[in-house]
């Protein structure tokens, strides 16, 4: 199931950025420059965005780390690896790792933050426990983890596409996210705090 997940990613990569553009509010990468700035992130630090697919937030890590720092962006997908490289080519604060977010290739206490945008659903129940077990492992102490996430959606035919992701997680896992995600949380970080995003058609949970 595994290979065929990837492979599954792999070749979604190749249109997976206009299949984003046709319903994407934040046209302007708002959110990914809102989701950098909580990060808390200084020039020097290290920034691990797990599940980076095509690498939309790497620029946005990068400006708040500077020259001095590394923004590492972490996807199992080798395909949409290849397409955060082409974004990332000319940002030399980027890194790209393939590896699997449930083991984390890392050193304990590595990062400042740890930032997971739009793709923390996308995981199966058993593989959410581990990641984010590792993201604590990964953490400098007292630092974030930052998950930005679509609120239900509106449009019917979106929300339909929005609880079709949330059951590939299984239903009582997707039902256990969507309605308690502050207290599933909770269980892995001492410090939780929601917020709507301006554009509210995202939530950020600052984690720490």
């Amino acid at each position: 199931m595994r290979k065929f997940r990837r492979k599954y990613y792999d070749v979604f990569s190749k249109f997976y950025d206009r299949f984003i553009a046709l319903h994407a509010t934040d046209r302007q990468g708002v959110l990914r420059d809102v989701l950098a700035e909580e990060t808390g992130a200084r020039p020097g630090d290290r920034v691990l965005d797990i599940c980076t697919g095509t690498g939309a937030t790497l620029a946005s890590l990068a400006d708040r780390v500077g020259k001095t720092g590394l923004v590492v962006g972490l996807d199992f997908s080798s395909g949409m690896l290849k397409a955060a490289c082409k974004k990332s080519r000319d940002n030399h604060e980027v890194c790209l790792v393939q590896a699997d977010c449930a083991r984390l290739p890392f050193k304990s206490g590595a990062f400042a933050a740890v930032t997971c945008s739009h793709a923390f659903y996308e995981l199966k129940g058993a593989t959410q426990v581990d990641t984010l077990e590792e993201i604590k492992r990964c953490l400098a102490p007292g630092k974030p983890f930052l998950m930005m996430e679509h609120e239900v959606p509106e449009n019917r035919f979106v929300r339909l596409l929005f609880y079709i992701r949330l059951r590939s997680m299984g239903r009582e896992r997707a039902t256990q996210v969507l309605k308690h995600e502050r207290g599933f949380l909770k269980r892995y970080f001492s410090r939780v705090r929601r917020s709507v995003t301006i554009t509210g058609k995202s939530k950020l949970y600052i984690c720490s």
